[in-house]
């Protein structure tokens, strides 16, 4: 998959921003991606705390685009275009300036100045301070609502080739709408498409084509029909059970003449608990490796980092981002 993804770099090398410069996970992150040719770093902090941890941790970051927000030459003018972005809250420059100090606020503002092209941070800030300058500075898509989010899940199969998946939401959105289950959906379908994933999208719940019944299976069956509605060309079904919508034998019974269930890769829970418990058991149970939460219905990927994260991690991460671009 990794391969696929960077053959997609090369033909067109990005520029990521690491919010957390000096943390050494990402040190040794762009280290090796400082050793390739289709993605730049961009390290927001301190430069000589930089240079000095990478140094004390033994990893060449020669070459690395090192942004220090104290001396940052553009400052006046990005202080100018987020007072531009928040007036409706009514913000000073003072203010702007305070705030763009911080180093995920300052390294969104470089993806919206156009100075980089994708965004990664979190290795030592929450969820929460990963997507709120992202909402507030790069925004939703035209036609989305919400931010919501996906995993890739990635294990390789009896035939050599990897056996990949994608779950949505399980990150961002706690009790999802019908209709921001549909958006959540179309932008999950569209990220397994990047990841060499054909979607086929099961709506999950405990009830398979009305053999329930239950606000929540109305949900789960309304989304699905918005969602055929919405994108005709997307397979979907819904709403299914997991068994139904994953194994083909269970599917001749449960949903005789279905083309789609049996084969759903593309799979869309019905809340946050599902899809955190879902994703997880998969990992750990069923041996794949989980990419993710990948952040999906922004103008320009902005992605988050587990705290508990390893180099390995970010790696991987910066070049799933930078691929969204």
């Amino acid at each position: 998959m990794f391969g696929q993804l960077i053959s997609i770099l090369k033909k067109n090398p990005k520029r990521i921003v690491f919010t957390e410069g000096s943390d050494p996970r990402i040190l040794e992150a762009a280290s090796r991606l400082l050793a390739s040719s289709f993605l730049s770093p961009i390290l927001v902090g301190d430069t000589e705390e930089i240079y000095s941890s990478a140094e004390e941790c033994g990893f060449n970051i020669r070459g690395a685009n090192i942004v220090d927000p104290k001396s940052y030459d553009r400052i006046d003018e990005m202080v100018e275009m987020f007072c531009e972005l928040r007036k409706s809250k009514g913000v000073t420059p003072e203010q702007a300036r305070q705030v763009l100090s911080q180093a995920n606020y300052f390294g969104t503002m470089l993806v919206k100045m156009g100075e980089a092209d994708a965004l990664l941070g979190g290795a030592t800030y929450s969820t929460a301070d990963t997507v709120r300058p992202a909402l507030q500075l790069i925004k939703t898509k035209p036609k989305n609502k919400i931010v919501s989010s996906c995993f890739i899940l990635v294990r390789p199969s009896a035939t050599g080739d990897n056996e990949v998946l994608a779950m949505g939401d399980c990150a961002i959105n706690i009790h999802p709408t019908e209709d921001e289950l549909v958006e959540i959906a179309l932008e999950t379908a569209e990220c397994a498409k990047i990841f060499g994933i054909d979607p086929k999208v099961g709506f999950l719940s405990y009830s398979t084509l009305d053999s329930g019944k239950g606000e929540d299976v109305d949900k789960m069956r309304n989304a699905a029909e918005k969602t055929k509605a919405a994108a005709p060309e997307l397979p979907v079904i819904g709403e299914v059970q997991f068994d139904a919508a994953v194994s083909p034998r269970v599917a001749r019974v449960k949903c005789p003449g279905s083309d789609i269930a049996g084969h759903v890769n593309t799979f869309i829970f019905p809340d946050i608990n599902a899809g955190n418990i879902g994703y997880k058991i998969a990992q750990r149970l069923g041996s794949f490796e989980a990419y993710g939460p990948i952040l999906l219905g922004l103008n320009a990927p902005i992605n988050d980092l587990s705290r508990g994260c390893n180099a390995a991690e970010v790696y991987s991460m910066a070049i799933i981002t930078a691929a969204l671009a």
